[in-house]
């Protein structure tokens, strides 16, 4: 079966490289494995499945609350790897569940992002919130895949139905969610929120693509986001733009079902944060930058829809909160904005 040569795959590089902790679905993990150098235990996942078969098949300890996991999803065809930051007493209280925060990356990042780049190991730390960070492809834009009549990879069934269920059985996640992301991730954020009307109380999106058929930034096949994959010289193997939602006129159904800007009637109840740069530079842009690179003229376009979105959602009543600035789409504005926009989150959550 494709799971178990999957998981037999990762056993063995695993053990080459010596840098997780691993063990057998079902097993417990060795004397000491989910214990840090303090004695504090940790969540034990290894074996933990959601229903369609989907299983944790690895993990590693960072510290006394962080550990990143190795999945091996149906829906995907292949093992994602999710980082996990844990509530502050999820070790003293066994029968508690845990407000939710899920934080979504950009295209061509990966589920290490926030923590490498942010500051929300420290935004949490004393906190009784569950931090969880999946893999969503170096361009997987959150969605099950059209793929020409196809569904794999499934972005969306991976993080809504696979993941979703794991953290629930696992690590007792509870009903009050929320989501962010950056870029892509601010996509995803937005457009999970929009067509799971109910299940994330807030939504938040730094410089996210919120109009995917914008005629200045459509993100996937033409405009800005296909000029900045040729001048970065970014050629992923394999890569298919039309394959995510399909051609946007054959298949606009599809797009309409995704796009943040179709989904306003479904994004009715939830809180929303909405922030992006001006494409000018800002005080966070290191001096000298020039004023025509690409990370400046990519937010400009992020702006042109970001706007056209706040609009149309103050329009419509949606109870959104919005930051505008002048910067980049680079990483000091997102982690400058995830701070901004933690206390809306965490308020949201009912963990402030």
């Amino acid at each position: 079966m494709t799971t178990r040569l999957n998981r037999r795959r990762f056993l063995a590089a695993a053990s080459a490289a010596g840098a997780a902790t691993v063990a057998t679905p079902g097993t417990a993990l060795a004397s000491g494995a989910g214990r840090t150098g303090t004695g504090a235990r940790t969540a034990d996942l290894v074996g933990v499945q959601a229903a369609d078969g989907t299983s944790v098949i690895a993990q590693h300890v960072l510290d006394s609350h962080t550990l990143d996991i190795t999945i091996d999803s149906v829906a995907l065809g292949q093992t994602a790897s999710v980082r996990v930051i844990l509530p502050k007493r999820f070790g003293t209280r066994p029968g508690a569940s845990w407000p939710v925060l899920y934080l979504l990356h950009g295209g061509f990042g990966n589920y290490c992002d926030w923590t490498r780049e942010s500051d929300i190991a420290a935004l949490t730390r004393g906190r009784d919130v569950l931090v969880v960070m999946p893999d969503g492809g170096r361009l997987g834009f959150y969605t099950d895949w059209w793929a020409h009549g196809g569904s794999k990879p499934g972005w969306e069934t991976f993080h809504m139905v696979e993941l979703a269920q794991i953290v629930e059985r696992g690590l007792r996640a509870g009903d009050r969610r929320a989501i962010a992301g950056l870029s892509m991730g601010g996509f995803g954020a937005v457009s999970y929120a929009g067509r799971h009307p109910g299940y994330f109380r807030a939504a938040a999106s730094f410089s996210g693509t919120l109009d995917t058929l914008h005629p200045t930034a459509a993100p996937v096949y033409q405009g800005p986001f296909a000029n900045w994959l040729l001048e970065a010289n970014y050629t992923p193997s394999g890569y298919d733009p039309l394959a995510l939602f399909g051609d946007p006129t054959a298949q606009r159904d599809v797009w309409a079902a995704h796009n943040p800007l179709d989904l306003l009637a479904q994004l009715c109840g939830t809180k929303l944060f909405v922030s992006c740069g001006d494409g000018r530079l800002g005080p966070l842009d290191p001096p000298g930058t020039d004023p025509s690179a690409t990370a400046v003229r990519y937010e400009a376009a992020q702006a042109l829809q970001n706007r056209e979105f706040i609009a149309r959602a103050t329009g419509a009543g949606l109870d959104i909160t919005t930051d505008t600035y002048s910067g980049s789409h680079s990483w000091p504005y997102w982690a400058r904005e995830l701070k901004r926009a933690f206390p809306f989150l965490l308020r949201e959550l009912g963990a402030h």
